[in-house]
């Protein structure tokens, strides 16, 4: 498993787990992609491709916006089950963004399975998953805004590994 860090940004490796959710915070993550990968009759394998805000920067004088550091990511749950939510795309922001990600411990026979629930502010997924790992694609980048451009992302993709 890859461990490249990037200290400018405060990444501090490329290849994040369910360990480290108390240290994550998806708020203005944008989604430019969703996969459900089909595994066993029962489980399944949701892959988001994302850009990841690493870290806000404070506006410096004479500025008066924020800049950001993001990097292309893409975020994997694991053993998925009783997948459900919506999409209301009518809003004028064009872009998926993720107000949250909630994880709740399971209050059931199934102890090998949290409930996790993405937010978005223009859509909802909600559903059962064994932990996550995240995969910093490439290494993070100073941008004016929350958001990579396509091509400064190279597209969407869904590749499982962390940059060197």
């Amino acid at each position: 498993m890859n461990s490249a860090a990037h200290p400018e940004s405060g990444l501090s490796k490329s290849v994040w787990s369910d360990a480290d959710f108390e240290e994550m915070g998806w708020h203005d993550a944008t989604v430019h992609g969703l996969y459900v990968q089909q595994g066993d009759e029962f489980e399944a394998r949701l892959l988001l491709d994302l850009d990841y805000v690493v870290r806000w920067v404070d506006p410096v004088r004479p500025a008066k916006t924020f800049s950001f550091w993001v990097a292309p990511a893409t975020l994997v749950f694991d053993g998925v089950w009783d997948l459900e939510g919506g999409l209301d795309y009518r809003k004028t922001a064009p872009e998926l963004e993720i107000a949250d990600l909630h994880r709740q411990a399971p209050d059931d026979d199934y102890r090998d399975s949290s409930h996790w629930h993405v937010e978005g502010h223009s859509f909802d997924l909600r559903f059962r998953a064994s932990g996550f790992r995240q995969y910093f694609r490439e290494a993070p980048r100073l941008s004016p805004g929350p958001v990579l451009s396509h091509t400064e992302r190279g597209g969407c993709r869904f590749t499982e590994a962390g940059f060197a």
